[in-house]
Order: structure tokens, then sequence, then C-alpha cells
């Protein structure tokens, strides 16, 4: 029963995990249906720019904490006293899930216009640009292990009763080229977009600079973890844009 358990609880908070993201993407495109409860980033009655701007700071802080402090082992070490080790990329998902939801919820607007595109192609080219990255984020977690890296690989070995082993590094695809694509899609997602409210550009600055500080500390774990090989890896690849050529690296 405990197996079944765990195989539903990283299925069912895969499945939120996924919803959240969607939500976010309609959130930020102001594409939350009309008769919903949800407001999209624009929407809603103003508070003030600056009451607006603590609210959605922190909020932005709430996200950048609830990701680093459960990519911590000494969390993960603690949590695994209450869960399955199976489950701990699950219950990330899980925390993930709430926080993004509570952004979508909690956000005040700021409506301050900083651009606008003027015609109905440009909105559409720039709508299509924005959504382009956010498909690229979903194409890059399947040249690693999409599974993996929400947290159903874990628990489907777990029911199995087999041994968890490590996905290895592999440059290839993307990752031939670019050493974080999914954060590269996030970038063009979040700063692609045909309205730009001053609210907008408090998320993208937040969510950048959060992406920023994230990577320089996981390419500073992927450095301990695969020395030399990573290292050979970064000086042929660009970080978020193709802009060397790959001699050498992981394979």
């Amino acid at each position: 029963m405990k197996k079944v358990f765990v195989l539903i609880y990283g299925i069912i908070n895969y499945n939120l995990g996924s919803i959240a993201l969607v939500a976010l993407i309609a959130f930020l495109f102001n594409k939350i249906p009309a008769n919903s409860y949800i407001n999209g980033i624009d929407d809603g009655t103003s508070s003030g720019t600056l009451p607006a701007l603590i609210v959605n700071t922190g909020l932005i802080l709430l996200f950048g904490l609830q990701h680093s402090v459960m990519a911590r082992s000494g969390f993960k070490q603690w949590l695994a006293r209450y869960l399955p080790e199976a489950a701990e990329r699950s219950t990330f998902m899980l925390a993930t899930a709430i926080v993004t939801f509570a952004i979508i919820v909690l956000w005040q607007p700021m409506p301050t216009m900083i651009w606008q595109t003027s015609s109905a192609a440009a909105y559409n080219s720039m709508l299509a640009i924005g959504l382009s990255g956010w498909a690229l984020v979903f194409y890059a977690t399947f040249q690693i292990n999409h599974f993996d890296l929400f947290g159903l690989r874990q628990v489907w070995l777990y029911f199995r009763g087999r041994e968890y082993s490590a996905v290895p590094f592999q440059a290839k695809g993307l990752y031939k080229h670019i050493r974080h694509p999914i954060m590269t899609g996030a970038f063009i997602g979040i700063w692609a977009t045909p309205v730009m409210t001053l609210g907008h550009l408090v998320f993208a600055i937040g969510m950048s600079a959060y992406i920023l500080i994230g990577v320089y500390h996981e390419e500073k774990d992927l450095l301990r973890a695969f020395g030399e090989k990573y290292k050979a890896y970064t000086e042929g690849t660009g970080k978020f844009f193709p802009g060397r050529t790959r001699q050498d690296g992981l394979a």
C-alpha cells in the first residue's frame, strides 16, 4: 500500500505542477477565462504602486525561497525522515504548484503601461514568440529526462521495487549548443509579451534575477559533480544562447 500511495502521490503532484505551469502562462498573457475567479497579471483593481510592489516582490521571493530551500541537501535529508526518498521530487512539484497558484491568485496589478503592440499582427507575433518560449521549456525537458525532472520516474521505480539511479548528463540535442535551454525558454516566455505593464515588468525582472542566481549555484554543483568534463562543456557552449561551438564536454 505504501508503494501504491507514493505512486498516486507522484502522479497527482505531476499533474498539479503541469496545471500550475499552464495556469501561469495563461496568467502572464492575460488569457484567463472571463468567468474565472482568477485574474490575469494585469486584471483586477490596483491597490496603488507601492503596496502592489511590496506584495508582488514578496510573492517572487516566496517562489525563490521555496525552490532554493527545497533544493538543499539538508532539507532533502529532513524530508526523508517523513517521506520515502522517491517522493522528494514529487513533493517539490507540489510545493511549486502551491506557490505558483499563490502568485496567480494574490498578484496585485500594476497597470502602468511600459509598451503595447500597435496592431493585431504585432500583437499576434509577440504572443507567438512568448508562447514559443514556453514550448521550448517543455521540449527541453524531454532533451534530458522529463519524467525524472518532474518526479514520475522516481515514484514508478519505487512502485516497481527497483533502485533509483540518477540520469547521467548527456550533451545532446539542444544541450550541444546551450547549457540551460529550459531557462532560455523561460526568459523568452516572460519577456516576449505584446503588452508589458509595470506589473509584468516586475515579474519579469524578479524571475530573471532568480533564474540567474539559481543557474549560478546549479553550475557550481555540476562542476563539483562532473569536474573537468563539465568545465570543458561550459567552455564550449553558451549558457543561455548559442555562441560557441562545442569542442568537448559530457557525452
